[in-house]
């Protein structure tokens, strides 16, 4: 788990500020790149495989260029060189630990943030990297894993919506806010897992549940780490007076800004449960001692009397004038024996037993 908290990093101490160095998992498969440029009456869609096919943008449309999955240092070196991208630029895409931000250029604005899944066979969160860079009338996504999270963006391109009718800046608008959608399914299924959690803990206050509910205090550090910088990047596109976003494009950058803190609403709603699941879990076990507690208790003060007067008449002297009697063994056994019922008794009657 400290693994995914705090990643190793791929660049050597001392390397020069831009040194590119990939940080992610090992690539499945090459990079394809695709390639949707569009206006309000028509849409063209390609694939490409090498940057050096991309053709040029045709007047008045919008592009979108999208990979899905890092294969390496290569694709973002040429990237670089097809846009002209700063070198710490490229470094930061490469580097898929970065923590969520906005860097403004003198032509384009570099954004960095988060897609998260949870996974329901471990019940782990995983992050994906995404890297935005938005140019005039062009974006251009780069995610770190196989699989288009943008699906549902690229649909509603393809269904002639009026997502078509706008530029760049909406794009990249609507690929911030199908990210931040999917945080309200992920903490759904979170949800749902830490009620059931909460179930299984009145039912049973395991060691097992309190190991449940460690993990998903992790995981709701891993949810925090990725949320919290987002909010502050949505807040820096609206307060600050980017060029490339237009007024109109704000007010939609700021419904997203409010599913933001709806979602940190709701993150910081779990993770005060699972504290209080905590809390619960080892009251419950303090509890379950003190009955333990409770009880070799009273089986003590039932026998303290009993070893008293077993201790007596278990002492060698010489002159006892019961042990000579004839009644005096069955006197001292019911003596003991009412004594132990009383004592019962009275434990019964305080509620003690």
């Amino acid at each position: 788990m400290a693994g995914r908290l705090v990643r190793k990093k791929g660049k050597k101490a001392g390397s020069a500020p831009g040194t590119l160095v990939y940080t992610g998992q090992a690539p499945s498969q090459a990079s394809v790149w695709q390639l949707l440029q569009y206006d309000s009456h028509r849409i063209e869609d390609k694939t490409l495989t090498d940057l050096a096919q991309l053709p040029a943008q045709p007047a008045g449309m919008v592009r979108w260029l999208n990979s899905c999955g890092l294969s390496g240092v290569a694709p973002v070196e040429q990237l670089g060189k097809a846009f002209n991208l700063h070198p710490l630029v490229l470094e930061d895409m490469l580097n898929t630990d970065h923590r969520p931000k906005v860097e403004a250029h003198a032509d384009y604005l570099f954004i960095v943030f988060k897609m998260l899944y949870f996974q329901l066979d471990s019940r782990e969160i995983r992050a994906e990297q995404i890297s935005l860079v938005l140019l005039e009338n062009t974006v251009i996504s780069l995610q770190e894993m196989p699989g288009n999270v943008f699906e549902g963006v690229l649909q509603r391109l393809q269904a002639g919506r009026r997502l078509r009718g706008f530029g760049a800046d909406y794009l990249a608008y609507a690929l911030l806010d199908a990210v931040v959608d999917h945080y309200f399914t992920l903490l759904e299924q979170c949800g749902d897992h830490i009620e059931q959690l909460e179930n299984e803990l009145m039912d049973s206050p395991t060691v097992a549940v309190l190991s449940k509910i460690h993990h998903f205090k992790r995981e709701m550090l891993m949810l925090r780490k990725a949320v919290w910088p987002l909010r502050e990047l949505l807040s820096s596109l609206l307060r600050d007076d980017y060029a490339l976003i237009k007024p109109e494009t704000r007010i939609f950058l700021r419904d997203v800004y409010d599913h933001c803190v709806h979602i940190i609403d709701t993150m910081e709603t779990l993770r005060d449960v699972l504290g209080g699941l905590l809390d619960l879990y080892l009251t419950s076990v303090s509890n379950r001692t003190n009955e333990v507690m409770k009880v070799l208790t009273m089986m003590a003060s039932i026998f303290i009397p009993l070893t008293f007067i077993a201790g007596i008449y278990g002492m060698n002297f010489e002159i006892m004038p019961e042990l000579g009697w004839q009644y005096g063994y069955g006197l001292i056994l019911g003596l003991m024996a009412a004594i132990a019922g009383g004592l019962l008794w009275y434990f019964r009657r305080k509620g003690w037993w």
